[in-house]
């Protein structure tokens, strides 16, 4: 079982989680759409005069954008993880850590200006988001195509993730982190870009 951070570890620096925008275009709307299907499948609100079969379609294919877009915010987070390891391990007198330690950093003990950037941003469930991302990440090493995937997991992809994020932690014991013993910023690509450029245009 991981174990908790002796209390005398001073405070690490850690890089940047810089997230990325997704690259593929679905609109608000269309999501919207998807959500809807599933209501109207499960009775939750009346029907708008399509057939089960294209609700159905249009359920799975709200699930496949959703399943893509965790998908490549999982990319950013564990290209931040082993960011992160590296930087600890410059660090003397910390716990023996792993990738997990900064997972669970970030999904169970943000730091609070990380929690209050995210509220900003309009992202209030990010802890599910943050490990459904990192445990499609765990299984795939690119996205998959919508043929690959059962229908039973494109309906029902949150639980999976969440199991598999699980089985990530549980993967290699490891110093568990105190929020207050480290510290990073969280920036969209393009802000963080601004950041740099504004950085080198004052030397």
């Amino acid at each position: 079982m991981p174990t908790e951070a002796s209390p005398d570890a001073g405070m690490c620096e850690l890089p940047p989680l810089i997230l990325h925008p997704f690259n593929e275009h679905v609109s608000p709307s269309a999501l919207l759409e998807n959500s809807k299907a599933a209501l109207m499948l499960s009775g939750l609100i009346p029907g708008d005069g399509s057939s089960e079969p294209e609700l159905r379609r249009r359920l799975l294919t709200g699930r496949y954008g959703e399943i893509r877009m965790l998908f490549f915010l999982g990319r950013d987070i564990c290209r931040w993880l082993d960011q992160c390891l590296e930087s600890a391990a410059r660090n003397p007198g910390h716990d023996p850590i792993c990738r997990q330690t900064f997972a669970s950093l970030l999904v169970g003990n943000t730091p609070e200006p990380v929690k209050e950037k995210l509220v900003r941003w309009g992202v209030s469930d990010y802890s599910s988001l943050f490990a459904r991302a990192i445990g499609l990440n765990v299984v795939w090493a690119e996205p998959p195509a919508f043929e690959s995937l059962s229908e039973e997991f494109l309906t029902n992809y949150h639980g999976y993730a969440d199991a598999v994020y699980q089985a990530f932690m549980r993967a290699e014991p490891c110093a568990m982190p105190a929020a207050r013993r480290y510290r990073f910023e969280l920036y969209a690509s393009g802000e963080y870009s601004r950041i740099l450029e504004s950085e080198w245009g004052t030397e």
